[in-house]
């Protein structure tokens, strides 16, 4: 990645929930709190955490966790969206609270919204630092937050140490960065149960976004779909025609919100470490090992 002409340092910006369920679904059930409620996702979390601050030692960081499947303002819009994923279950919504605790135990800045989701208050932040030259590293694997890199930014999916700015996006999707939310619009994503235009996988959606460069300009242009050099393009000409405005509502979707309320100001994003008294009391309270305490105890330093 080219440092940008100003030299500043890069904001760390980490999408807390994926890596709070990542340790859930990978770490065992052996690990308790004093009340004897399961604490394996709140463990894993925080080795993670930890073993992040430890590496990079940021200046500026933020950690936002979604707050409900059900409350954003997309679910509104689109009832079924996320309504394939089941919510989590209480022991799991209870270890949510211990790792947002634990973040702020550890003096980091703590991003959370009812009506927005993780990935606006990132993207709002990467948006409003952006304008006041600070560069950002988005700390998730999730193909969405692609459509947020700009020149001096990265992605990083910290578990498979890999990391990628907007060429990679291309590299990885067949799309640039702006387009990534029309190409979700377009094929779909399962995972936020978004069905997409049927019959329109990733391939088809990357080709007619190369050729026309945007959903809008596509749907403007639809007769000239059946005549493009692409299999079956009559039958995707006559999908798009069919499912035009449902196409424009997905992008709604998946367009990652750029009005949430994100950090606006560098200084909000400041490693701001509390009391070690704090800390301590989640120690006992969540039975955290001995090295793990250790751990803590030096990040507050």
């Amino acid at each position: 990645m080219n440092a940008p002409a100003n030299g500043r340092p890069a904001v760390h910006l980490v999408d807390g929930s994926m890596y709070v369920f990542r340790a859930w679904h990978s770490m065992p059930d052996e690990f308790f709190d004093a009340d004897g409620h399961p604490v394996n996702a709140v463990h894993g979390y925080t080795r993670f955490l930890c073993e992040l601050l430890e590496r990079v030692q940021p200046e500026h960081i933020a950690v936002a966790f979604d707050a409900s499947l059900t409350s954003s303002f997309r679910n509104a819009i689109y009832p079924p969206y996320k309504a394939n994923r089941d919510l989590p279950p209480p022991d799991l919504e209870r270890q949510f609270v211990q790792c947002r605790a634990i973040t702020e135990a550890l003096g980091v800045h703590l991003m959370i919204d009812h009506s927005f989701e993780a990935d606006d208050l990132i993207g709002s932040t990467v948006w409003n630092l952006r304008a006041q030259g600070w560069p950002s590293v988005i700390v998730s694997a999730d193909k969405d937050f692609g459509q947020l890199l700009g020149e001096h930014d990265e992605q990083w999916d910290y578990a498979r140490g890999l990391r990628w700015g907007p060429a990679g996006v291309h590299e990885k999707l067949g799309v640039h960065p702006h387009q990534v939310a029309d190409y979700l619009a377009l094929c779909g994503d399962s995972v936020d149960n978004i069905p997409g235009v049927p019959g329109i996988g990733a391939k088809t959606a990357a080709a007619l976004l190369s050729h026309f460069g945007s959903l809008d300009s596509l749907l403007d242009r639809i007769d000239e779909v059946a005549f493009l050099r692409l299999r079956g393009a009559v039958a995707c000409a006559a999908r798009l025609r069919e499912h035009a405005e449902q196409a424009r509502l997905y992008r709604r979707l998946t367009r990652i919100a750029l009005d949430a309320p994100g950090a606006s100001s560098i200084d909000t994003l400041l490693r701001r470490p509390r009391q070690p008294d704090q800390l301590e009391t989640l120690c006992e309270q969540l039975r955290l090992g001995a090295f793990t305490r250790s751990r803590l105890r030096a990040l507050l330093r």
